[in-house]
């Protein structure tokens, strides 16, 4: 767009403390849709082996379909993972009758949670998303692969990213009823998380290799920092 418009791209717009660091109190947005149970999340993922986890959430917003939400409850079940998931209350009945309890030994359950930290976290192996492009941006700027789960709007572009551009996750494509079966959904996380083969490990590295390239857009003198101070320069 630069060559047709006067136009500078600026970003990963996430906090400084997850990046470059050069902004000591810069560790939030100062806002949540909802309140998170920090706690309960960080105190659950410390006692977790490093990659071992499955962070599953569907953003703010999109709401599965019941027979999808049963589908990936028994993916995780079945999978054997330690998984963190976040179900709105809203979103709560649509889980399969006991779940929760069913689970209890590998699995965490809550409303909301601090999805930065969450990302941040060295137990976190696979970030299970609804593709929201909040989300992309920050598992991609922390490194952390992703399993594609898009509903509408721009998330199926994004997955796209995901998978065929950048090369940090697979997509879990759904049936001719638009519903991703958990046996779809299970040898995704078998290939990223559990027995990680040959693309597992592409992945990984892809990841890592994007996570520096946030870092060095927004560090001093990447490209986000100098398309800031050159628009600053025009201004005054």
């Amino acid at each position: 767009m630069s060559k047709f418009w006067n136009v500078r791209t600026v970003g990963p717009t996430i906090p400084s403390m997850y990046l470059d660091k050069r902004i000591q109190n810069d560790k939030d947005y100062g806002m949540n849709l909802f309140k998170p149970n920090v706690s309960a999340c960080m105190n659950w993922l410390s006692g977790k082996p490093k990659d071992s986890v499955v962070y599953v959430s569907f953003g703010s917003y999109a709401s599965l379909r019941i027979e999808q939400t049963a589908e990936l409850a028994s993916a995780l079940k079945e999978s054997d993972v330690y998984f963190l998931w976040v179900v709105r209350e809203t979103e709560k009945a649509k889980l399969p009758y006991n779940f929760i309890e069913e689970t209890r030994e590998k699995g965490l359950v809550v409303s909301w949670c601090p999805q930065l930290e969450v990302l941040s976290h060295e137990s976190v192996g696979c970030f299970l998303t609804h593709c929201g492009f909040n989300s992309v941006l920050e598992a991609l700027s922390l490194g952390v692969p992703m399993l594609a789960m898009p509903e509408w709007t721009d998330q199926p572009t994004n997955a796209k990213h995901i998978e065929d551009v950048w090369g940090i996750g697979i997509r879990a494509r759904s049936n001719e009823e638009g519903i991703v079966r958990r046996e779809t959904i299970k040898e995704c996380i078998r290939e990223l998380v559990t027995e990680a083969g040959e693309k597992g490990k592409e992945i990984k590295n892809n990841s890592s290799k994007w996570k520096n390239l946030a870092k060095q857009a927004v560090d001093e003198g990447g490209s986000s920092d100098k398309n800031i101070d050159e628009f600053i320069a025009k201004l005054l």
